[in-house]
C-alpha cells in the first residue's frame, strides 16, 4: 500500500555517522528503536556497544558516542553528568523531539560545547504500529482532555505558544501531541492542508479541543517550513490533508461489537498491549510437548496482516483454505486421510508437523484465536446482541426501516444469564444514547434489572462530557439531533452475517466525503480560511480519469507514488474499526490514509476510561502528577569501577559508510553545512531534516558536525549471562 509509517520512521533514523561508536539511549528512545529497528541492524552500522544513559557505565574516553535521547529534564541531567565526567571522547547528540528552550540553553555550557561534535533533532517521537497506523502510547490523553479536574492541563496542553530564545535561533515548544503530529508530517514529507472537526450545536465544554489543536499544529508546520527551506521535498503527489478530530466525533464505534478479525479479537480475547502486542496460546495442544507461549501479533505476521480486516467468517474460511492448500502441496508430511474441514481437526494436524515450526506456530496462533472468538460469539449470544446494537447505532433495522419494539428486545437480552455484565452495560449505554437521554430513575432501573452495580451510572452520566445527551428531566422536550452524516436508507443484498455489520464509523464516512470533495466545510473547516475543497474536487476528477484508463495504460508504480496522503488524527483514542476504515478507503479511493492517535482503545477500555472521568484526579495516576524522575546519583560519583576486558577489537572496514538496513545499499552523504565557528555552534534543531530523503532507498544521512575521521573503535560481545558479547536480545525482547 505505497507509503509506510514504519518505514518512514526507520528511514529517519539513518543519521548516524560512520566509524565505530557507542550508542547511548534512554528508556524512551529505546522504545522508539525497538518499534522499528532490529538490534543487529544497529550493531551492523559501526555501533560497538549499546548503553543506557540511566545505568552504570564504564568510562570510555577513547571512543565517540552517539546519544539518541528523549528531551526530558532528567535525561539532560544524565547527559550533563557524562559531560562533567568526560565519559566519552566526543558526543553526537540526536534528540527524538525538540528540546525545551531552558533545556537547550544548558547545552551551551563550556564542557558541553567542547565535547559536542554534532547536534540533530529528529521528529520521531511516535510509534508506528502498522504501516498506516501510528500511536503515541499515551492512554492518559483521554482523561487529560475530558476530565473536569484536568481543565488546567488542557489549557497548558493546547495553548502554549512559540518562544524565541538564543541568538538568531527560534525554538517552538508545544504540548507533545502537537510535536508528534508535526513529526509525522515531517517524516512523511508532507506540508498538508489542515482541517478540523467542529461539532454542530455542541453541548460539551471540550467541543473547542479540535480547533485549538489544529491551530497549534498549523503554526508548528508553518514555522518548520519557514526555517527549513528544502521542506517539504519536491513531489508529484497532490498536497496532503491533515484532519484533526477527537473521540467525541463518534461515541458509537467504541461500544458496538465489531466482527472483523482484529477488532473482534481485541474485544473478546485477553490480548496483552505493551511495547509489543502478544497473545498467549498453547502450542502442540494435546501432545506431550505442549507448551504455553506468548506469540507476538504484528506487521511481521503475514497471516495477521492479510486477515485482520476480514470478517471473522471470511477469516476462518481463508485460514482453512490456506491450510488445505498447504496439505495439497506437501502430501508427504501430512496424513492424507485426515479431515481438514474443521478448526479443531486442523489444530490436531498441525501438532504433527515438526518440520514447519514457524508456520505451525503461526497457524496454531490464529486458529486458536479464531476458535476462541467463535466460542464466545456463540455462547454469549453475540448475534442477538449485535442485531439490536446495529438498530440502535444506525437508527434503522435490517430492512432499513425505523426499528420497532427495541425496548422489549433489550429487556429480554438483559434478562439472559448467558450475557455478561460488560455486554449488558454497553447495550444500556447504546440504548440511552439512541433515546437522546432518559431520566436518572430509568438509568437506575436498567442497571438494577441487569444486576449491574449502581456506580455504572457514572459511565452513562460521564458521556455528557464527550457531547452525548444521556440524562434529562422528566418534562424536558424530546431532543432530536441531526446525525453528523446522513444515514443510508437503501437496503443492500447481504448475508445474515453481514447484516450484523451495517454500522460504519464516522471516520469512514468522513473519508469517503473527503475523497469525493464533498466534505462539509462548516463541520470540517480549514485552519486557513482561504482554502476550500476545490482542490479535492480536482484531485477526485483526475483520479476518475486515471481509473478510466485500460490496465495496459496505467503505470502502477507511478500511481502509488502520486497518491494523495491523508492523515487523520483522533485525539483521545481510536478504535480498530476506525483503523480498518482508513485501510478500506485507501484501497477504494487510491489514497494513502494514515490514522494517528494517542492510543488504541477496546470497548472495555473505553467504558473504563469514561467511568474514570468522575473519580478523584489523584486516582488517575497521571504521569504529570507523579514524582518527577531524577538522574541517578551514581552518575555524578567519581570512583569508577575497573574497566572490563575487551573481547574483540574491530577496526572500521576500508570505505565503509552508513548502509540502509532495508536494502543494504550505501547511502550518499550530504555536504556538511558551514559552522558559525570552529567550535560547537548551536543549529536550528530540525534543520538537518530538510536535507534528508524520506524514501527507503534514496536519501542520505544527516551528517553530524565533527566526524571523528579514521578512529578505530571497539566491538564488545557479551554472552547471554551478561558477560562479553554483542548485546543480543537487548532490542529483540520487545517490538
Amino acid at each position: 500500500m505505497g507509503a509506510s509509517a514504519i518505514q518512514e520512521q526507520r528511514d529517519s533514523e539513518q543519521t548516524m555517522p560512520c566509524h565505530w561508536k557507542v550508542l547511548v539511549i534512554d528508556e524512551g528512545s529505546k522504545k522508539i528503536l525497538d518499534n522499528v529497528v532490529k538490534e543487529d541492524d544497529i550493531l551492523n552500522e559501526n555501533i560497538a556497544n549499546i548503553e543506557r544513559i540511566e545505568e552504570k557505565r564504564d568510562m570510555n574516553t577513547d571512543m565517540d558516542a552517539i546519544y539518541l535521547l528523549t528531551p526530558q529534564p532528567h535525561i539532560v541531567d544524565c547527559l550533563m553528568a557524562d559531560f562533567e565526567r568526560r565519559r566519552y571522547r566526543n558526543a553526537f547528540l540526536v534528540w527524538t523531539a525538540l528540546l525545551h528552550p531552558q533545556l537547550r540553553r544548558r547545552l551551551d555550557a563550556r564542557e558541553a560545547k567542547e565535547q559536542t561534535a554534532g547536534f540533530l533533532t529528529l521528529a520521531i517521537d511516535y510509534f508506528p504500529r502498522e504501516s498506516h497506523l501510528v500511536t503515541f502510547r499515551d492512554p492518559w490523553s483521554f482523561p487529560i482532555l475530558y476530565h473536569p479536574a484536568c481543565n488546567n492541563l488542557v489549557r497548558d496542553h493546547l495553548q502554549i505558544l512559540a518562544q524565541k530564545v538564543g541568538v538568531g535561533e527560534f525554538y517552538f515548544w508545544y504540548h507533545a501531541d502537537v510535536l508528534q503530529i508535526t513529526g509525522i508530517c515531517v517524516s512523511l514529507g508532507e506540508y498538508p492542508k489542515v482541517r478540523f472537526y467542529k461539532p454542530k450545536n455542541p453541548i460539551h465544554e471540550a467541543n473547542v479541543l479540535c480547533v485549538h489543536l489544529a491551530k497549534f499544529v498549523q503554526e508548528e508546520l508553518d514555522a518548520y517550513a519557514k526555517y527549513n527551506a528544502n521542506w517539504p521535498p519536491p513531489t508529484s503527489r497532490p498536497q496532503g490533508v491533515l484532519i484533526i478530530t477527537d473521540r467525541s466525533m463518534d461515541l458509537i464505534a467504541p461500544l458496538i461489537h465489531e466482527f472483523t478479525y482484529q477488532a473482534m479479537a481485541h474485544d473478546l480475547l485477553p490480548i496483552k498491549e505493551g511495547d509489543t502486542v502478544t497473545y498467549k496460546t498453547i502450542l502442540n495442544e494435546g501432545q506431550e510437548n505442549a507448551q504455553e507461549k506468548d506469540m507476538e501479533i504484528g506487521e511481521k505476521d503475514k497471516i495477521w496482516v492479510e486477515n485482520r480486516h476480514r470478517h471473522m467468517k471470511d477469516t476462518i474460511e481463508k485460514l482453512m483454505s490456506d491450510f488445505q492448500k498447504f496439505i495439497d502441496e506437501n502430501p508427504h508430511f501430512t496424513n492424507s486421510e485426515a479431515d481438514a474441514t474443521s478448526l479443531n481437526a486442523i489444530k490436531d494436524m498441525l501438532a504433527g508437523l515438526p518440520q514447519f515450526q514457524e508456520l505451525k506456530e503461526l497457524y496454531s496462533l490464529h486458529l486458536s484465536m479464531a476458535q476462541e472468538c467463535m466460542d464466545i460469539f456463540q455462547h454469549h449470544k453475540l448475534p442477538d446482541i449485535a442485531s439490536v446494537e446495529q438498530s440502535l447505532a444506525t437508527g434503522l433495522d435490517e430492512d432499513f426501516r425505523k426499528p420497532k419494539n427495541l425496548a422489549d428486545q433489550i429487556v429480554r437480552l438483559l434478562d439472559d444469564p448467558s450475557i455478561g455484565g460488560p455486554d449488558r452495560l454497553r447495550l444500556i449505554v447504546l440504548y440511552i444514547m439512541y433515546r437522546e437521554g432518559v431520566i436518572p430513575e430509568d438509568v437506575q432501573r436498567l442497571l438494577a434489572h441487569s444486576s449491574l452495580p449502581t456506580n455504572d451510572a457514572e459511565v452513562v452520566a460521564n458521556l455528557e462530557l464527550l457531547g452525548a445527551k444521556t440524562i434529562k428531566a422528566l418534562k424536558d422536550p424530546k431532543l432530536v439531533r441531526e446525525p453528523l452524516f446522513p444515514r443510508k436508507t437503501a437496503p443492500t443484498a447481504q448475508s445474515e452475517e453481514y447484516a450484523l455489520s451495517r454500522f460504519e464509523p464516522n471516520v469512514k464516512i468522513m473519508l469517503e466525503h473527503l475523497a469525493r470533495g464533498s466534505l462539509d466545510t462548516q463541520t470540517f473547516p480549514y485552519t486557513n480560511p482561504s482554502l476550500d475543497n476545490s482542490q479535492e474536487l480536482a484531485i477526485q476528477s483526475q483520479a476518475s480519469l486515471r481509473s478510466a484508463k485500460p490496465t495496459w495504460a496505467r503505470n502502477r508504480m507511478s500511481t502509488t507514488e502520486t497518491r494523495q496522503r491523508v492523515i487523520v488524527f483522533m485525539a483521545g483514542g481510536a478504535t480498530y474499526s476506525e483503523s480498518r476504515a482508513c485501510y478500506e478507503v485507501s484501497a477504494a479511493r487510491n489514497k494513502d490514509i494514515f490514522l494517528a492517535t494517542s492510543h488504541m482503545m477496546t470497548p472495555a477500555m473505553f467504558v473504563r476510561q469514561v467511568g474514570d472521568l468522575s473519580v478523584d484526579r489523584r486516582r488517575l495516576d497521571l504521569p504529570c502528577d507523579r514524582p518527577k524522575p531524577k538522574a541517578p546519583e551514581f552518575l555524578f560519583q567519581r570512583n569508577d569501577p575497573p574497566p572490563r576486558p575487551v573481547a574483540n577489537t574491530a577496526p572500521p572496514r576500508p570505505g565503509q559508510g552508513l548502509r540502509n538496513p532495508s536494502s543494504g545499499t550505501p547511502v550518499q552523504r550530504v555536504p556538511v553545512p558551514p559552522q558559525k565557528s570552529s567550535g560547537y555552534a548551536p543549529q536550528a534543531p530540525t534543520a538537518g531534516l530538510a536535507a534528508m530523503s524520506m524514501n527507503s532507498g534514496g536519501g542520505g544521512p544527516i551528517p553530524l558536525n565533527g566526524d571523528s575521521g579514521d578512529h578505530k573503535g571497539k566491538l564488545e560481545k557479551k554472552s547471554k549471562d551478561g558477560k562479553e558479547k554483542k548485546k543480543r536480545g537487548f532490542f529483540g525482547s520487545k517490538k
